[in-house]
């Protein structure tokens, strides 16, 4: 009976996944039901119970869980070495991989509970009409050229305000105001209550290199405010897109250009369109180097600045683990509807050419 009874909760998890997986099979149901039904309803719960506290309380999630698991693993290490009992040492051994088991299924069922379904909706592209979003090499060499020019203008204008960087606080300001603008013309992209946290893990980031990211269990978006400053404004961008529900990075990617787009601030043009003009390069480099690297060439000293400046700092800050923790995360993207591993970020370059199909901008 004692071993029936352990069995049981595990077969519960396993019927709850199995139940999430066919769930998500459907697309247009998913999209629908969950991403614009259930979804934006939790979500600006969530953000309402943590928009107050001036800390992210997920990284403190995050500290105390990474803590308890090396103190686990330390109490095992010790007790085999002082007892030397090889039977004990396989019995705790047994209960803590049942404990790893139950625990990582509850948390799978709970992070698509709470965000991850959103991987498998139609998306942005379907809810503005996008055309298809394939395109040929001319069309990659003509996103080139034009957002070339909107990179090199934008930080021509951000230089003429002369005004320096915002705060931290002003800069995620700033970005909600974007945000407010873009919901004008698309009345889904509505973000309040807002809860943007300055990452307490952002020194640990520059090694594992990432930005930003978005916490699903407790709503924030969390922004590494330690990179050099011209990253942030579409980075705070990005993760409001993810906390809006779209999830595969392409789609948060082309939702914070939408909206750095419409903000009244340089910065925030300059940030985006640097970012975009670097995804659709690096996708150029694969068909054509030779233009690719003519583009680049004609970036203006400026901005060629700052490129250093990044360089520099990825340099500086080159971590033993970082190669581990891209190739993790690519799988963890590639298990999520997005088979392109770490180059879905670069898939963007799909969605600003459909969407320059049809409106004629960029």
């Amino acid at each position: 009976m004692k071993t029936l009874k352990k069995w049981i909760l595990p077969m519960v998890l396993l019927a709850s996944i199995i139940v999430i997986k066919c769930y998500v099979n459907d697309a247009e149901r998913v999209e629908k039901g969950y991403s614009q039904q259930f979804f934006p309803s939790f979500s600006l719960g969530l953000r309402t119970l943590t928009t107050a506290i001036p800390f992210s309380i997920g990284d403190l999630l995050y500290g105390s869980l990474a803590c308890w698991l090396l103190l686990e693993l330390a109490k095992m290490l010790y007790k085999r070495i002082k007892r030397k009992q090889t039977d004990q040492f396989k019995l705790r051994g047994q209960r803590i991989l049942y404990r790893i088991a139950v625990g990582g299924a509850i948390v799978y069922i709970v992070f698509n509970l709470f965000w991850g379904i959103n991987y498998n909706r139609k998306g942005v592209a379907w809810q503005m009409g996008l055309p298809d979003v394939a395109y040929s090499s001319d069309e990659l060499k003509l996103l080139n050229y034009l957002l070339l020019q909107k990179v090199n203008s934008s930080k021509t204008a951000v230089l003429s305000a002369q005004q320096a960087y915002p705060s931290h606080q002003e800069m995620f300001s700033q970005a909600a105001a974007a945000y407010d603008s873009l919901h004008k013309t698309y009345p889904f992209l509505a973000y309040k209550p807002v809860s943007l946290k300055t990452s307490l893990w952002g020194w640990l980031g520059n090694y594992a290199s990432f930005t930003g990211y978005y916490n699903p269990f407790t709503g924030e978006a969390q922004v590494n405010t330690t990179v050099p400053k011209f990253l942030q404004p579409f980075t705070t961008c990005h993760e409001i897109a993810h906390q809006l529900g779209y999830a595969k990075e392409m789609e948060a990617n082309f939702v914070g250009y939408l909206a750095a787009k419409a903000s009244k601030k340089p910065l925030f043009a300059y940030s985006a369109y640097l970012d975009m003009f670097l995804y659709a390069n690096r996708n150029l480099y694969i068909t054509d180097s030779s233009a690719s690297k003519a583009f680049i060439k004609r970036l203006s000293k400026p901005v060629q600045n700052d490129l250093n400046e990044w360089k520099r700092f990825n340099q500086t800050h080159r971590g033993f683990f970082e190669p581990m923790i891209t190739w993790a995360y690519g799988k963890f993207l590639e298990s999520n509807e997005q088979p392109e591993g770490i180059l879905s970020y670069d898939a963007v370059t799909g969605f600003l050419i459909a969407y320059y199909r049809k409106f004629g901008e960029i």
